[in-house]
């Protein structure tokens, strides 16, 4: 049976594309992440009756390496995605060498030796727009990075390195730089997520910079399809991005959420200052995919909200014995 290897199978985009593959495709699937499996509340594929076609392994990308690899090589799967990462902007300033740590130097390491494997046909790697800085204009694939934070800047490095063992021994890597993914099971600290905790807890938001920041929403299923078209039709070498049309304000999301949940925009937050290096826009193009891939975005802003909504109620009790706020792992 073909198999196919998620790398960071607890990550939020990660737990969705396993759903997505269980239900499109007859392949194997293993998924490693360096933490044990979420709750099932957090996990899309664990609502699935059979999971006969899953496996899990526990394996830390940066300290247990050697056994990643190890089972990677027993394995021998024909494609591997690769979400770990040290994902989040802000405290990357405070522990840059952490970001840099699992973004690029094991990233290194691991792409060195899959290089040398003949049962790899296609690497699909996870990046990122912040590497562009702030998105101005029509930014695509083309487009040079500018990175304006640590976090960027390690992914922007990332890719480079992917790039030119692609272009020295003919890696088969793929990469995705996928704008502001959201939805049900999405980490609690997140905007969205989070401004629905918080109205339901009676507690107010802080809104860094007055919530003026530009940002492309987009679902997380929709996402997976771009990620699996990619996976399956993508050109090797090639990057793609995954974005909606256009952006909206982190602002008018809070207000809609506010809107949705009967509550005052003006009396759930609170003005805080705008954190170091925030990009003021973050719009990128996604017409390459439409174009060669047939991809498009189908979940709407407001499906999308109305769902995590729904999500946050039906499983309140559980979000309640969640920490909601980031929780920094080396």
């Amino acid at each position: 049976m073909p198999k196919i290897c998620v790398i960071g199978s607890n990550a939020f985009s990660g737990q969705d594309l396993i759903d997505l593959l269980l239900e499109q495709t007859d392949d194997e699937i293993i998924g490693v992440s360096r933490s044990d499996e979420s709750a099932p509340f957090m996990l899309r594929y664990r609502e699935r009756s059979d999971l006969s076609r899953f496996r899990f392994h526990q394996i830390d990308l940066n300290k247990d390496i050697d056994e990643l690899l190890a089972l990677l090589d027993r394995e021998k799967p024909s494609h591997i995605i690769n979400f770990a990462a040290q994902s989040e902007v802000a405290p990357s300033w405070e522990h840059p060498d952490h970001w840099f740590q699992t973004n690029t130097v094991a990233l290194a390491r691991f792409v060195n030796h899959m290089r040398q494997q003949d049962y790899l046909d296609r690497y699909l790697h996870i990046s990122s727009p912040e590497a562009y800085g702030s998105c101005q204009g029509i930014v695509t694939e083309t487009t040079p990075d500018n990175p304006s934070t640590p976090y960027a800047a390690s992914k922007s490095a990332a890719d480079m390195i992917n790039h030119v063992y692609n272009e020295q021994y003919g890696f088969p890597v793929m990469t995705v730089r996928g704008t502001n993914v959201y939805g049900a099971r999405q980490q609690l600290f997140k905007i969205i997520p989070r401004t629905a905790i918080y109205i339901r807890l009676g507690k107010k938001l802080q809104l860094h910079g007055g919530g003026v920041a530009v940002k492309s929403f987009i679902h997380v299923r929709d996402i997976s399809h771009g990620e699996l078209a990619i996976l399956e039709r993508g050109k090797l070498g090639e990057r793609y991005h995954l974005s909606p049309p256009a952006g909206v304000s982190i602002r008018d999301i809070v207000a809609t959420i506010c809107a949705k949940m009967d509550v005052s925009f003006e009396d759930s937050v609170d003005i805080a200052p705008e954190r170091p290096g925030q990009d003021a826009a973050y719009i990128i193009s996604s017409a390459k995919a439409q174009e060669t891939l047939g991809w498009a975005p189908k979940i709407t802003l407001e499906q999308g909200i109305e769902e995590v909504v729904s999500w946050v109620d039906q499983n309140w009790d559980s979000i309640t014995k969640a920490p909601i706020d980031y929780i920094h792992k080396p």
